[in-house]
């Protein structure tokens, strides 16, 4: 099966030269106990360091101590998880890709839905935690394809519209770039496609309470905002949903090509009149409050509406004066 990695740096195809990858330009991305490490930047901001820093000092209990997140609210994770799962919509030949998959405890529910024609790619930017998700799953049988690659969620080494699905839990809060993330998200999928995303988030109206202050006072991750003004302008069907607590959100959303579409040309009835398109471009310049009058007077003389009165008057006296 073809390799569909590229460069996370112009989205060049890759070279496969001995224990690295090469682009077109010369950059190298090696491979790192059998993982290739396609980080990038090499100088990552601040908040993907620290990120990073956290991970490699807590991996090794970061699975015992997880479940506490649950317990605290007194809900099931695999039933808080499988919620997640659900909203991907997956069908068992789709193409999955899980950013910042962690150790693994969504992409094995992500694994078990997925036939022998799917296909899951595995991504995080943490070796050390992303180790222990491909012990986890070296240790059992699963029927799609399986890749890992270490990456920065906000500069994929995947191929233009790829995957089916793409799906992302409990980082994105912590993004150097949160913008550009969902760029790539859109980016690697195809259109059509589906994204689910989610992380913490203590809602506006919870914040002044004793639950919120002291569960952010804990975990100041809690304070974060809901990412709502990064969403790009190719997401449908936008659902928003709280859960584990209502103190983790979710967002999922189809993929289109570009901008909605509408029908903005159609002429308005009434006394304004026009289109939505010519009331948002068709401006000129501001006249005194004796020609306003006027002109409302003359526009319900003619029983026009203002657009139609207007445009057909500025057109004639345009030409008139044009032809003198």
């Amino acid at each position: 099966m073809k390799s569909i990695y590229v460069s996370p740096v112009d989205k060049s195809k890759l070279k496969s030269v001995d224990n690295y990858y090469e682009d077109l330009n010369g950059n190298k991305f090696y491979l790192e106990d059998g993982l290739p490490d396609f980080i990038y930047p090499k100088e990552l901001p601040e908040s993907d360091l620290e990120s990073i820093a956290w991970y490699k000092n807590n991996a090794a209990v970061y699975d015992d101590f997880l479940p506490l997140t649950f317990d605290t609210f007194g809900v099931n994770e695999d039933e808080e998880r499988m919620k997640l799962i659900k909203e991907l919509k997956l069908e068992k030949n789709h193409k999955v890709l899980e950013i910042g998959c962690g150790t693994g405890r969504d992409s094995e529910k992500i694994a078990n839905e997925l036939g022998e024609n799917g296909e899951l790619y595995l991504q995080d930017i943490s070796k050390e935690i992303l180790e222990i998700g491909v012990k986890k799953f070296a240790e059992k049988s699963f029927k799609p394809k399986i890749e890992f690659s270490l990456a920065n969620g906000y500069y994929l080494p995947f191929e233009d519209n790829y995957f089916d699905r793409v799906f992302h839990f409990g980082g994105l809060n912590t993004f150097g770039d949160i913008k550009r993330a969902f760029e790539e998200m859109v980016r690697v999928v195809k259109p059509g496609g589906r994204i689910v995303v989610g992380d913490e988030n203590m809602p506006i109206w919870l914040r002044e309470t004793e639950f919120g202050k002291v569960l952010m006072n804990s975990n100041p991750h809690y304070k974060y905002h809901l990412p709502l003004e990064y969403l790009p302008v190719e997401a449908r069907n936008v659902k928003l949903e709280w859960f584990i607590g209502g103190v983790f959100y979710f967002i999922s959303f189809d993929v289109e090509i570009g901008e909605p579409k509408a029908n903005i040309d159609f002429e308005i009835p009434g006394i304004r009149g026009g289109t939505h398109r010519t009331r948002y471009y068709g401006h000129i310049e501001g006249v005194d409050q004796e020609t306003v009058e006027l002109a409302k007077k003359a526009r319900g003389k003619s029983g026009k509406s203002m657009y139609r009165w207007l445009n057909e008057t500025i057109k004639n006296a345009a030409k008139k004066e044009l032809e003198e």
